[in-house]
């Protein structure tokens, strides 16, 4: 007679490959989800054995080669400036690794497709960070446009607006193009705002018109700057709606204002990141605002509201829940809204198109 045992599921050991905000928030969501982390690489030993300490990590590697090619490790987090996010993320996928890569995926599409296939050739789970995604009630607005509820799509307003750069001396790595790539303000924000325009509405931008603005040449620290302090974009989408979007990181008194708006011939829904406990919903005869309640929430939006209504859930929420959905995924599991390489693509290629469209005054398409 033998008796079936199941093995215990390995906990994911999670290395990560930077040391600032972004890994911060980054560790903090493995650690919600139970993995053990592992590691961190930056770009000297020392600034590892920094990054290592302040995060509560295992250990630091020497370099980023080394983090990739330890065995025990499962996943790397990429959280470096945009410019190393492709060829390190290709390393890690090469080394057998699943990856969580920070956006842009990558500064050039040819780049972003390249890894999107690769991922997918190694059968490898590979995800970007466009967590507004999940936030309870961008799923209900979701679930309300799939269901019907707001009628055919006619128009879509939305906006991104920060100030962290408003004024002349504010200054960041992200200005200058060689770290942050072509496109600063758009590839930045402005993706996360197309991602979630997408998302939600179940359908994608053919065509736009944009215009970008680069409002102080120089900074406290760089000169000559190129890349856009905002874009103002005009889209056209698959089903024939159309809409504005707005993006700007010179907009005082805005610290992470995004949010979107959809029109439909019935209903209009609206969702502000920095109001994310209710979703306004308005109709001719009337308009009201749905609070989080899970009670009351379509199951996808549900399940992500891990605390009662009245409780409110932020940033670092969505971001446990995006981090948990990608683990999932590594241990097979197939979650709801997952987003993947192919819609890092996505970004870079709609990225693109603003900027070529700002470049000729012309309408552009979007590469599907």
């Amino acid at each position: 007679m033998t008796t079936d045992v199941t093995a215990p599921v390995r906990t994911l050991r999670a290395g990560f490959v930077g040391g600032g905000f972004m890994a911060a928030v980054h560790s903090r969501a493995a650690r919600a989800a139970r993995a053990d982390l592992a590691g961190a690489a930056s770009s000297s030993p020392s600034r590892s054995r920094e990054a290592a300490d302040r995060l509560g990590l295992d250990a630091a590697f020497d370099s980023v080669d080394a983090l990739v090619a330890d065995p025990d490790i499962d996943v790397v987090h990429v959280c470096t400036p945009n410019a190393l996010h492709a060829p390190i993320a290709k390393a890690a996928l090469l080394a057998g690794k699943h990856v969580i890569c920070e956006k842009p995926l990558a500064t050039r599409s040819t780049d972003a497709a390249e890894l999107a296939a690769l991922a997918a050739e190694r059968g490898l789970v590979a995800a970007v960070p466009f967590v507004y995604r999940f936030h309870p009630m961008a799923r209900e607005a979701r679930a309300r446009v799939a269901r019907g509820e707001t009628g055919r799509l006619i128009s879509v307003h939305g906006a991104y607006l920060q100030d962290w750069l408003a004024g002349p001396r504010d200054d960041d790595w992200r200005v200058d193009a060689e770290l942050g790539g072509p496109s600063r303000a758009f590839a930045d924000i402005g993706s996360h705002l197309v991602d979630l325009v997408e998302f939600v509405t179940g359908d994608r931008i053919v065509r736009l018109n944009a215009s970008t603005r680069t409002v102080y040449e120089a900074r406290a620290t760089h000169v000559d700057i190129a890349t856009e302090d905002l874009a103002a974009v005009v889209i056209e989408l698959g089903s024939g709606a159309v809409g504005t979007l707005l993006v700007s990181q010179v907009a005082p008194g805005r610290k992470n204002a995004l949010s979107i708006e959809l029109a439909g011939s019935d209903a209009s829904v609206r969702f502000e990141q920095e109001r994310p406990e209710r979703l306004w919903v308005g109709r001719s005869g009337g308009s009201g605002l749905v609070d989080r309640d899970p009670a009351r929430l379509a199951p996808d939006a549900a399940r992500l509201a891990i605390v009662p209504a009245g409780h409110p859930m932020g940033y670092q929420d969505a971001f446990n829940a995006f981090v948990a959905d990608a683990y999932a995924a590594i241990g097979g599991s197939t979650p709801e809204g997952l987003p993947g390489f192919d819609d890092g693509l996505r970004a870079v290629r709609v990225t693109e198109a603003v900027l070529a469209s700002a470049a000729s005054g012309d309408w552009t398409e979007v590469a599907s």
